[in-house]
């Protein structure tokens, strides 16, 4: 093949900034430690990082779940943790949030236990943890949370779970 240059006069120069969302069926939301890497890794061959520490997600992860007779493929997004405060980019919440946009379903992920993301801060229970979360896709983008909810109720193996679960 011979490939011809011709030049253009008159065109328009621009420099653009694309932004790159990542697309999946469900995004699991959450706050930081929540269980959300260990759920993608147990239902998809996705090998997220998972640590025992806040924050071990810092970039989505997306694995693929594939049902016995393979008819039907789910894409999952591990969203890294959101803090409060996120809709006003908080920490790195609209590089976060971004990518929650791009998803069909949204699976939160919450701890059975509660939250408290330093000692300085208040416990949330599961409830008070849900309705924060809404709370901040809200006021990202009004409508988000009327996309369909799943929630995912994580670390039922640990003591007092029935009691906490039966009150959420």
């Amino acid at each position: 093949k011979q490939w011809y240059q011709r030049r253009v006069r008159g065109g328009d120069e621009r420099w653009v900034k694309l932004v790159l969302k990542s697309i999946a069926d469900v995004g699991l939301v959450g706050y930081p430690n929540a269980g959300k890497s260990s759920l993608l890794g147990m239902v998809s061959k996705a090998t997220p990082k998972i640590g025992s520490y806040p924050f071990t997600t810092l970039k989505p992860t997306v694995g693929e779940v594939v049902n016995a007779d393979h008819s039907r493929r789910v894409a999952i997004a591990d969203i890294p943790g959101l803090i409060e405060g996120a809709h006003e980019n908080r920490g790195l919440g609209h590089v976060f949030l971004l990518h929650i946009e791009r998803t069909r379903v949204l699976l939160f992920v919450l701890d059975v236990q509660g939250f408290q993301l330093h000692h300085n801060l208040p416990h949330r229970t599961p409830f008070e943890t849900f309705g924060y979360l809404c709370r901040e896709l809200e006021l990202y983008m009004p409508g988000l949370t009327k996309r369909p909810i799943v929630v995912a109720m994580n670390k039922m193996d640990t003591e007092g779970a029935d009691d906490e679960f039966s009150i959420f």
